[in-house]
């Protein structure tokens, strides 16, 4: 275990991460043994409350809707708590060890998201490909709204970009649903 000040890899030190999250060095070393921890527990829970969210939406909503609607939510937390938020995303997406993190998470959320999709009624004949491309679609929007709220240092908001960037992949995420 790194000692509290240390460079933990990447340049970053833990003071920094706990000093992102708001905590103290010994609070951070209670629950975390390094700063890769911190992230992992984080991504895997958001990515279990993703998939949960989307397991619940209804059958026969329109999956740019319910995918915008899922991944909408962890944005707008963001911007709820704008400062503290905005120093951890941008300490991820600045440090690439951690952001290597974030990547690997995704596949795995990707994984879930295919897969729930690949459960909804309402796909058309040719939907082999559709679960897993238009879960990457998705999370595609969902790291360019982060990476974009993070390039503006917060200044732009979340909700809007995830508007924009949802409207712009919807005919696709939305074209191969069945016509009743």
């Amino acid at each position: 275990m790194a000692l509290a000040g240390e460079v933990v890899g990447e340049e970053v030190t833990t003071d920094e991460i706990a000093s992102a999250a708001g905590v103290s060095k010994r609070t951070f070393f209670r629950y975390f043994a390094s700063k890769e921890a911190v992230v992992v527990r984080f991504l895997t829970d958001l990515g279990a409350g993703i998939h949960r969210e989307l397991a619940a939406r209804p059958a026969g909503e329109r999956p740019s809707l319910a995918l915008r609607s899922v991944l909408s939510g962890p944005l707008a937390a963001c911007a709820d708590h704008s400062d503290r938020a905005l120093r951890v995303v941008q300490l991820i997406l600045r440090t690439p060890a951690l952001h290597a993190r974030l990547l690997e998470r995704q596949g795995r959320w990707r994984e879930g998201l295919a897969a729930e999709l690949a459960r909804r009624p309402d796909l058309g004949p040719d939907h082999e490909l559709y679960p897993e491309l238009a879960a990457g679609m998705a999370l595609t929007a969902f790291n360019t709204v982060l990476h974009r709220w993070s390039d503006s240092d917060g200044t732009a908001d979340p909700e809007a970009l995830t508007e924009q960037a949802f409207a712009l992949i919807a005919p696709a995420l939305d074209g191969t649903r069945r016509q009743t």
